[in-house]
């Protein structure tokens, strides 16, 4: 499964709020498999925030070249940056996010086949 934190939510929320969101969810959840993507947007300095505190995953959308010199930095800290998009689900405005969460997860399973 991966998860993703909102766009620009490495400037916004900063990388160390995020480390401890995960490990609060990885300590309540010990057996889910997860990889989580901070989205850094196009601002190198949060990315190379978000890696000097540990963060593993990140999302750049900036220029080419500078990404470029991010993901040599990342390689060498064993962390990876993407400019992928993912195929999100966002519960802010749904009235019943439980419910909301567990129709759009079994579209997914009936579209994609996934368990």
């Amino acid at each position: 499964m991966v998860l993703i934190s909102a766009p620009g939510a490495g400037a916004s929320l900063g990388p160390l709020f995020w480390r401890a969101m995960l490990c609060q969810a990885a300590a309540a959840y010990p057996h889910a498999r997860f990889t989580a993507y901070l989205d850094c947007a196009d601002e190198a300095g949060t990315v190379l925030r978000a890696l000097r505190t540990g963060v593993r995953h990140v999302r750049f959308i900036g220029r080419p070249e500078v990404a470029e010199r991010l993901a040599a930095i990342a390689e060498q800290l064993g962390a990876e940056i993407t400019d992928e998009v993912f195929d999100t689900f966002d519960l802010l405005d749904q009235p019943d996010p439980f419910a909301a969460c567990r129709a759009w997860l079994w579209r997914k399973n009936t579209l994609y086949g996934q368990d």
